[in-house]
C-alpha cells in the first residue's frame, strides 16, 4: 500500500475546486479516486496497475475523464494560483513569452480569465515589481564613503586638501 499523495492541508484546497455530482456531493471515497489519478500520473503507470486504495481503476479513470472534459483541471491550477498570489506566495518572475518563438493562430487571441484571477495576478506582478525595484534601489546607494587616494610620494592624501609636495 502506498503512502497519501496529498497533505490534509492541500486536500483542503483542492476539495472545494472538485464539482458536485449530479444526485449530491460524490462519496468519501473521492479523495481516494482524485489522488488516484495523481498516482497514476506520478507513477506514469497504466490505469489498470493501479493499486486498490484508490478503489477500482475504471472508476477512477471514468471520474477523471469526468473532470478532464469538465475543465476541473484546468479551474483548479487557475484557483490555486490565484489563492498564491492573494498570499503572495508566487514568483513570477519565472514566467516568460518570448513572441519571437511563441506563435499562435488568430482564434487563440485571448483566454477568458476570471476577473478575480486577473486581478490578483496582476497585483501579485506589481508587488514583486516594487520588491525588485526596492533591492535594485538598495544595491545602487551613493552614500558611500569614497575612498582616500594617498599620493605615491610622501603619502599625503589626493585632493583639495593636499598640499603639494
Amino acid at each position: 500500500m502506498t503512502r497519501r499523495q496529498l497533505s490534509d492541508d492541500q486536500w483542503e484546497l483542492i476539495q472545494p475546486y472538485l464539482p458536485v455530482g449530479e444526485y449530491g456531493p460524490y462519496p468519501v471515497k473521492l479523495r481516494d479516486q482524485f489522488e488516484g489519478v495523481i498516482w497514476r500520473f506520478r507513477s506514469g503507470a497504466q490505469w489498470r496497475e493501479m493499486p486498490e486504495q484508490f478503489g477500482p481503476w475504471p472508476t477512477v479513470y471514468g471520474r477523471f475523464r469526468v473532470w478532464r472534459d469538465a475543465g476541473v483541471f484546468t479551474a483548479l491550477l487557475e484557483g490555486l494560483i490565484a489563492e498564491a498570489a492573494g498570499q503572495g506566495k508566487t514568483d513570477l518572475s519565472l514566467v516568460s513569452v518570448d513572441s519571437t518563438t511563441t506563435r499562435a493562430h488568430h482564434d487563440a487571441a485571448g483566454i477568458p480569465v476570471a476577473p478575480e484571477v486577473m486581478e490578483a495576478l496582476e497585483k501579485a506582478v506589481r508587488e514583486q515589481e516594487q520588491a525588485r525595484q526596492k533591492g535594485a534601489a538598495k544595491g545602487n546607494r551613493t552614500d558611500r564613503a569614497t575612498p582616500t587616494i594617498l599620493d605615491g610620494k610622501n603619502g599625503d592624501a589626493s585632493g583639495e586638501d593636499a598640499k603639494p609636495a
